[in-house]
């Protein structure tokens, strides 16, 4: 099941980037947290807002967008 909803949008946030239900807390925080080798132990320790769920939301999200196509330069 997807948890993409968890994975919000808002112009008055974070200017304007991906954050994790409207907290402020970035996707690509969580994303840097996990690339240097921290367990989701670890970030919902050290993040209490967080939800197991919003981890997996943000790698799912990281996974889409890198699906995007890359524009071609000429």
């Amino acid at each position: 099941m997807s948890e993409l909803h968890r994975i919000t949008i808002s112009s008055d946030k974070n200017g304007g980037r991906p954050s994790i239900r409207g907290l402020r807390i970035r996707v690509v925080d969580v994303l840097d947290l996990l690339a240097c080798g921290a367990s989701r132990e670890e970030i919902l320790e050290d993040y209490p807002l967080l939800e197991p769920e919003d981890i997996t939301a943000a790698l799912e999200y990281a996974a889409r967008q890198a699906e995007q196509p890359v524009p071609r330069v000429a």
